[in-house]
């Protein structure tokens, strides 16, 4: 019961989160085949669970519950398969391949109804474990189901392998744990065909044959879910760790800000007024109010530059005596004194990136933390 609640909430979040992106990209076919797959799993799902299967079946008919579960289930592999053949050919070839490719689709769930329709209403509606596969419209019913399944799974794997080997992290990840999970189910439903053909038949089947299907579709479809959501997932912890960093590094800059934003206050970075709460809400907000910061520093800096070299100070000034020099130069401005005509660059990074340079105003700012006023 826990796996199954487990697999209702992952599949929840998975489709939330496909139609917000698919609301901001409507047009990205991949995409509109990944969030019909995840929608179609979850819908088959539902119907899966007893209670939605009785409340179906009182209002269109015994069995109905079973027939559109299975293929709601077909049109999520059917749509999975889509996904890499959207993402590999060119967007007229991959549509015109995908219509084509809906034929055994169409086939299989027409092979469905008739069975449904030719099987008596007291065998209706069971489950593979329960179902009467003696009867030959019920095991032809299951046959159908399996085989288009297989011929899916096995086309969706073969693309997704192609992908995962020629892709880069944090996409590769999520695209291996996909084919380890197809894999998986590609093996199981082949267990599965083989089951329901030996029931048929009256043979028995082994234990550990039964089990390990069972085994490998309790596996494989959490391990799907989380295999596609896996590089979007990753990509956004990234962006988290990235505002973290943000946010701790305008706080670690608030002394030297402050010190000098009080000396030269007119080089204050204007902005376009936004509302509070949507910036407190949104990441970007502490990425502007953190490069904010950054430029401003730098700015007071080359101001006081002149005051600084009239102390002497040169580039390899340690920070702890940079920042005296900078609380007396910054007193001497203060008071209007003169300034040197000279100018000298400060705190600079020995590697030509943002990172290290921001690291460099830190370093300073801690040296003045003692002696920042507090607001």
């Amino acid at each position: 019961m826990t796996g199954l609640l487990l697999s209702a909430v992952i599949l929840d979040l998975a489709v939330v989160w496909k139609l917000i992106q698919l609301a901001r990209d409507p047009r990205d076919l991949p995409l509109r085949a990944v969030t019909l797959c995840l929608i179609c799993t979850r819908a088959s799902f539902a119907l899966g669970l007893d209670a939605a299967a009785r409340l179906v079946d009182n209002l269109t008919g015994p069995g109905s519950a079973r027939l559109v579960q299975n293929a709601l289930l077909l049109g999520a592999v059917y749509c999975l398969m889509c996904v890499y053949l959207f993402s590999a050919e060119e967007r007229k070839r991959a549509t015109r391949r995908a219509r084509w490719e809906a034929l055994p689709l169409a086939s299989a769930i027409i092979a469905l109804t008739l069975t449904t329709i030719a099987t008596p209403v007291s065998v209706r509606g069971r489950d593979f474990a329960t179902a009467d596969v003696t009867t030959t419209p019920v095991a032809l019913f299951f046959m159908a189901a399996l085989l288009y399944l297989v011929h899916a799974l096995a086309a969706a794997l073969w693309w997704t392998l192609r992908h995962a080997r020629m892709s880069l992290r944090p996409l590769s990840t999520g695209l291996w744990l996909t084919v380890g999970a197809l894999a998986g189910m590609v093996m199981a439903n082949i267990g599965r065909l083989a089951i329901d053909v030996m029931r048929w038949r009256g043979a028995n089947v082994p234990e550990w044959l039964h089990h390990g299907t069972q085994g490998l579709l309790a596996l494989a479809v959490p391990v799907f879910i989380i295999g596609v959501i896996y590089s979007g997932a990753a990509m956004r912890l990234a962006r988290v760790r990235v505002w973290l960093c943000h946010r701790k590094a305008y706080r670690r800059l608030r002394p030297l800000w402050e010190a000098l934003h009080e000396a030269f206050p007119q080089d204050a970075l204007t902005r376009v007024p936004t509302s509070g709460w949507r910036e407190f809400l949104s990441l970007r907000g502490t990425h502007y109010r953190h490069y904010r910061r950054v430029i401003e520093c730098r700015d007071g800096l080359v101001r006081i530059s002149p005051y600084l070299a009239q102390q002497g100070v040169t580039d390899g000034t340690s920070h702890a005596s940079l920042a005296g020099h900078l609380r007396h130069a910054l007193r001497a401005q203060a008071n209007g004194e003169a300034a040197s005509s000279q100018a000298v660059a400060v705190a600079l990074p020995d590697e030509d990136n943002l990172d290290a340079d921001v690291w460099q105003l830190i370093e300073l700012s801690d040296e003045l933390k003692p002696h920042a006023k507090a607001r």
